[in-house]
């Protein structure tokens, strides 16, 4: 019975997870970021070079390795980009059950001999991870949507995965691979760069915990006649992070050092929230926005905390007073003490380093959004159930389970992400329910503009993800969708950085050599690096320039993000 009821729920965890992704593939809202993502990758199966030859303000992982993919996107187009994501997400979600139920296991150094209570936690730990993780409609619709998250929230997780067996008698090639992919992790986002140091200092101060057959030892007899030459797992977990770091990220600096040094530090640090006020007001509601989405991870962390509290006043008790269930109480701790490992304890704290870690960069951004928080996520769920479960009794392993799913369950179907599901904002006292899923109408509006100009045509648009869907190119300079115009930067910075400044966008609109213009309510109101909107004057004029050479021939309401109306406009023939 025992048996089935744990195989009941996990089939029940792994289907809700899957249904939340399927439900966030076909009816989440839209991104713009989705666009330009994926015309990276596009941009890169064609030979172009990152950085050198467009413009991308992210690592570089994600559009090498969604090219490698790129014949699903090209054939499904933005749902195939989706589909990619939320295959990453899900994977990031069994690599954190994964890694909670090796370290619950290794909590205690042997099962079978250690207490009875504590002897099949780790499959409790392993179930609780991938619940918090996997069925968390936040979570599902950030992992889902083009983003670097699903990629980078993997990488992360995966990475920590090949750390916990960096005390194994093979933990050099462990921590290599540990290393290699916590530095994949910061190629695609910077912001996780900062699980790299705080991991190698780990490895380092606790090289005789990782070591357990004696410091310097752990490669012995290795197979492979590299990695047993190594001495210490600190070195190898330094050769696989820097050999990613060297080819993923110092190349591009080689190639275009200044493009890519904008692409990665310079446009993120123009970002400018304003005064002293509005920086606080976004501190804040990056907290309360977190805390919201990830309201059982924030409860969980609570309960740990006064866990702790009443075990030590629980501890200090039994030493005052003598109880009648003292003898019982003594026998447990003192079981638990001698069975707890030094390397399963300090690799939870490894856990809690790293996520207050990144949670600080996330937190010090000029615009802190709580979706950045999408990535690390993974690695705090592990961190919690790490903390909580092995202080189970084992009568309470299925109940606590049980607890566990349903708590997620309700969380999620509770969420307002639901909602954006049917509705698409209210008016008054009424909900404007979608006619049809945003995607949907994406692939419909790409499918008339594929048929009027045919497979690679040009489509002069900031809406890249229509063009995505259309399967056309945008004209050279427009790559990063709306976030392509500078209008106060000088010419020759804006060609070198493949952007457009005032001038250049006016000539793009004005002699642009394609047959179809689209503008949604994010087109031509937008001016980087500040992500200001334009002033209507601006506007207008941007529009008076386009309207001299193209003329509007029909219009999609509730199209996109925000659910803005697509205006599709036919170039005017020259006389």
């Amino acid at each position: 019975m025992k048996r089935t009821a744990w195989i009941f729920l996990v089939l029940a965890a792994v289907a809700l997870s899957v249904l939340l992704s399927t439900a966030n593939l076909f009816l989440g809202d839209l991104n713009q970021d989705e666009g330009w993502y994926l015309y990276a990758a596009r941009q890169v199966t064609e030979g172009r070079v990152l950085y050198r030859d467009f413009m991308f303000t992210q690592g570089p992982a994600l559009p090498y390795v969604y090219g490698v993919l790129f014949p699903i996107i090209g054939k499904l187009g933005v749902a195939g980009g989706r589909m990619i994501t939320a295959l990453f997400g899900l994977a990031a979600a069994g690599c954190a059950a994964w890694l909670a139920g090796r370290i619950s296991s290794k909590y205690w150094k042997q099962a079978a001999s250690g207490p009875s209570d504590f002897s099949s936690h780790w499959k409790v730990a392993a179930f609780s991870a991938f619940a918090l993780a996997g069925v968390n409609v936040y979570q599902s619709y950030f992992t889902t949507i083009v983003k670097t998250y699903g990629l980078c929230a993997f990488f992360l997780t995966a990475g920590f995965v090949a750390l916990s067996y960096s005390d194994h008698k093979r933990g050099a090639m462990a921590s290599f691979w540990g290393g290699f992919l916590l530095a994949l992790a910061a190629c695609t986002r910077l912001s996780a760069g900062v699980a790299l140091p705080i991991a190698g200092l780990w490895l380092v101060c606790n090289r005789k915990k990782v070591y357990p057959f004696g410091e310097g030892t752990a490669v012995v007899c290795h197979p492979n006649p590299v990695l047993g030459t190594f001495q210490s797992a600190w070195f190898a977990f330094g050769l696989g992070g820097g050999f990613v770091l060297l080819v993923g990220l110092v190349g591009f600096f080689f190639l275009a050092p200044e493009s890519t040094h904008f692409a990665l530090f310079g446009y993120h640090a123009g970002r400018s929230p304003g005064g002293l006020l509005e920086l606080a007001a976004l501190k804040v509601g990056f907290v309360s926005r977190f805390v919201q989405a990830y309201f059982v991870l924030a409860a969980g962390c609570a309960a740990a905390f006064l866990f702790r509290r009443h075990q030590r006043h629980v501890r200090r008790a039994g030493e005052e007073f003598e109880w009648e269930v003292r003898p019982r109480l003594t026998e447990l701790l003192q079981q638990a003490n001698q069975a707890e490992s030094p390397f399963a304890h300090s690799f939870i704290s490894l856990l809690w380093m790293v996520g207050a870690g990144v949670s600080l960069v996330h937190f010090s951004a000029p615009f802190p959004y709580d979706d950045y928080q999408v990535i690390i996520y993974p690695v705090l769920c592990v961190a919690l159930v790490c903390v909580l479960v092995p202080r189970l009794s084992e009568k309470y392993q299925i109940r606590t389970a049980w607890a566990v799913l349903l708590v997620c369950a309700a969380a999620s179907f509770s969420s307002p992400i639901n909602q954006d599901w049917m509705v698409r904002g209210r008016d008054r006292i009424w909900w404007k329910f979608k006619e049809a899923p945003d995607l949907a109408v994406l692939q419909k509006a790409g499918a008339e503009i594929r048929e009027k100009l045919g497979e690679g045509g040009f489509l002069l648009t900031q809406d890249t993800y229509l063009a995505v869907e259309a399967g056309a190119r945008v004209p050279h300079g427009m790559e990063m969708g709306p976030f392509c115009y500078y209008p106060d930067m000088p010419h020759e910075q804006a060609e070198q950085f493949n952007l457009l400044n005032r001038e250049m966008m006016i000539e793009t609109l004005s002699k642009g050599r394609a047959p179809l213009a689209a503008f949604s309510g994010y087109g031509l109101t937008i001016e980087s690096p500040g992500i200001g909107e334009l002033s209507s004057e601006h506007w207008r004029a941007l529009r008076s320039v386009l309207e001299k050479s193209y003329r509007k021939t029909s219009e999609i309401p509730d199209f996109g993000q925000a659910h803005t109306t697509l205006e599709i406009f036919e170039r005017i023939p020259k006389p």
